[in-house]
């Protein structure tokens, strides 16, 4: 994997925003070009491109696979860095393991759901999980009797 600064804007009082150039390149000749873009206060993927695209999936887990690398190239600006004290991470909050924290992630899902918003994505916030981690959450819900099955099979 390949980082390399892309350019950076200076405005008035409003700091400092840098743009980086991030490839991802695997053994079976597989690659993934993004641009990463750090302001004062976040960093975020503005384009991805990858041949041979991107499943779902794979898309969900970019950030991840990319958060380490640009850590190291950005921490310093993002409150740390990973330097010999450990890797400065997203605080995640506590969540239950085993039933509980099933019930509780079902509990999340409905009540997104009533308030119309996405389920999912509440998940993902209440854990600090990824989309796919709260995705096998919400499936080991499902799984325990928590929230009704998906598909009703005829």
């Amino acid at each position: 994997m390949s980082v390399r600064p892309a350019w950076e804007m200076r405005e008035s009082g409003a700091g400092v925003t840098s743009w980086f150039d991030v490839r991802l390149s695997f053994t079976d000749g597989a690659r993934v070009d993004l641009l990463a873009v750090l302001s004062d206060t976040a960093l975020s993927i503005e384009d991805v491109r990858a041949e041979p695209p991107l499943s779902l999936d794979d898309l969900a887990v970019v950030a991840e696979w990319i958060e380490e690398p640009l850590s190291e190239v950005c921490g310093s600006r993002l409150g740390g860095g990973t330097g010999r004290d450990g890797p400065a991470r997203r605080a995640r909050p506590a969540w239950p393991r085993g039933a509980e924290g099933r019930l509780l992630a079902a509990q999340e899902y409905r009540a997104a759901q009533q308030e119309g918003a996405d389920p999912v994505l509440a998940v993902m916030d209440a854990t600090g999980h990824s989309r796919r981690e709260a995705l096998r959450l919400i499936a080991g819900a499902r799984d325990a009797g928590f929230l009704a099955p998906r598909h009703i099979r005829r």
